[in-house]
Parts: structure tokens; sequence; C-alpha cells
């Protein structure tokens, strides 16, 4: 089994209800795509975690993974004048997640998370455990809860 990340942990130890699945992935490819048609998924239910950078700081956002992120809708709900990707060599040292390994919950700090409206659709979606090969498969309205997220309109 997969090791405990630090996400695991706090959903264990909120009492938040979730499973855990492992998938394989292809480290040349860590598309949404890839990975869902490696392990039978829905594209649709899988959610990816950006992190961007702004005047303000940090931003989390989690958007479907087959969406693209509207940068001004997501600096405008963060009410900062723009916001852009975090360098890729910053992740890690920034959040403590590497690509592909990104959860919302459980990063080095607390940062603003925005969580795409489509979310609100599904009964559960899959969001990264915090290492790859391992999903979470959440209620929306408590990932919304664990991360302080609010939903918003953030997709192209």
């Amino acid at each position: 089994m997969a090791k405990k990340t630090n996400a695991v942990r706090i959903l264990q130890q909120q009492k938040i209800p979730h499973t855990l699945l492992e998938y394989t992935y292809d480290i040349e490819d860590l598309t949404v795509y890839g990975i869902a048609k490696a392990n039978n998924l829905i594209v649709d239910e899988i959610f990816k975690t950006l992190v961007l950078e702004g005047p303000a700081g940090i931003t989390v956002a989690v958007i479907p993974g087959n969406q693209e992120l509207h940068l001004k809708a997501l600096a405008k709900c963060s009410r900062q004048k723009k916001v852009a990707m975090l360098p890729m060599k910053e992740l890690l040292a920034t959040v403590g997640y590497i690509r592909g390994g990104c959860s919302p919950i459980g990063m080095k700090k607390p940062f603003p998370v925005y969580l795409a409206e489509e979310a609100l659709a599904h009964e559960r979606i899959y969001i990264n455990a915090g290492q790859r090969g391992l999903f979470i498969h959440i209620a929306p309205q408590d990932l919304l809860r664990v991360t302080k997220a609010n939903a918003v309109a953030i997709t192209a």
C-alpha cells in the first residue's frame, strides 16, 4: 500500500470520508488523459492542482484535468492584479509536493485554495493524495471544508 501522505493524515485526523486509489502512470505522460485511460477512470472526475504566484503570494487552483485555468478569472477571485504558474523548480520547496503529486490538502502552509465550480456537479472527485500514483476520492463539499476553499468559475 502507498505510504501515508500529509493529505491522507489530515483527512484521517479530521474524520473526513474519503477513499484512496492507487493508479498507474507513465512518467513521460502525467496528463490527466493519460492517467484516466491507463486506469479506466472518467477524465472529468480527475481534478488537477495548480500552484500559482501573484503579488499577494501563492494561490492554489483545483480544476478539472480536462480543462484549462482562466488566469484572469483566478486573479479576480483571489483579488490580485495577475497570477502566473509557479516555476516547476520552486514547487517542492514552496508547497512540499512534486509535479504529478501535488495535493491541495497538506501543503507546507495553508495557502488560499480555489476549487473550480464544475466539481460541485460530481458526487465525488479524484484529487492527488500528495504523491504520484495515489488519488483521494472525496466529495467536493468535504474538499472545500478541509482546504477552506471557495468554489468559483476559474476555467477557460
